[in-house]
């Protein structure tokens, strides 16, 4: 099935001025394709309302925060992604700004795959387990669970499928998806996972002990991170995070419910070469 309608999303400080934006919409209107311009935030959240799945495609011109934010946008609709990078590193916005019409036209014959990654799904509920109004979000790459201002230590549990795992004192914890394992769990010594696997990765942040050992999980195990009150009866500053955005705040004894969510990221793949050869070229540059 052919796509008809694309839809462009742009890294607003690396495009400013939609000129790049406004000429790949020019080329594949050239092409018989319809295209359409989000680049304000109304303009985005409308867009989220028009995406018809596979008939349609999010390019997104930026580095992989433009991609998580299309993910967001396009979670719920099965609509494919295809990154152009014009950011630093780009594991996820695979073609490179200087080849984008040859990727389009090899879009406009159908010559890609779809990649589906997985998603995960949180939500918070305070001590006697009540959810908060809107303390949910769903992740791509990963919910991070961590501090919000001072040098405050966080002590949390970990239990997995109803069984106590874990208790950590550290400055946060990361629950990471294989598509996460290169973005800030890499950063904090999480090992690098081939993206299209299905697993969940806890990997503590600057841990109080000498374990700071990540442990990968099945994508079936359901997780709860329980925070613990601070010590010295301080009042906890700690906030969970959804891809680096959609921040809640954390008070004592809440628990924070994750879990493989039945979204998926749809990006779209033009090269053949292996995650290794892109890891390898990433890392060596």
């Amino acid at each position: 099935m052919s796509i008809e309608r694309f839809f462009i999303i742009a890294n607003r400080g690396k495009d400013s001025k939609q000129e790049l934006s406004r000429q790949i919409c020019e080329f594949l209107e050239s092409k018989g394709k319809a295209c359409e311009i989000a680049f304000t935030e109304v303009e985005r959240q409308n867009m989220r309302g028009k995406l018809r799945g596979n008939l349609d495609c999010l390019l997104v011109l930026g580095g992989d925060g433009t991609v998580l934010e299309a993910a967001h946008l396009a979670a719920d609709t099965g609509t494919p992604i295809l990154g152009i990078n014009i950011g630093n590193v780009g594991y996820l916005a695979e073609v490179e700004v200087q080849n984008w019409e040859q990727a389009l036209r090899r879009v406009l014959v159908g010559s890609y795959e779809i990649e589906n990654r997985m998603m995960l799904d949180g939500f918070v509920t305070d001590s006697n387990r009540y959810p908060y109004p809107g303390a949910f979000g769903h992740a791509l790459n990963d919910i991070v669970i961590t501090r919000n201002r001072g040098l405050q230590v966080l002590d949390f549990n970990v239990i997995v499928d109803g069984q106590f795992l874990n208790r950590y004192s550290a400055d946060g914890i990361i629950i990471a998806t294989a598509t996460g394992s290169t973005a800030y769990s890499m950063s904090a010594g999480g090992p690098i996972v081939e993206p299209k696997a299905r697993l969940i990765m806890l990997t503590p942040i600057s841990p109080h002990t000498l374990n700071n050992r990540s442990i990968v999980l099945s994508a079936a195990d359901r997780i709860t991170i329980e925070v613990i009150p601070p010590r010295n009866g301080k009042k906890l500053s700690a906030e969970c995070v959804f891809d680096g955005n959609g921040n809640i705040s954390l008070h004592s004894g809440d628990k924070i419910n994750i879990s493989s969510s039945v979204r998926t990221t749809h990006l779209i793949r033009l090269n053949q070469r292996s995650f290794l050869e892109t890891l390898h070229k990433k890392i060596s540059s």
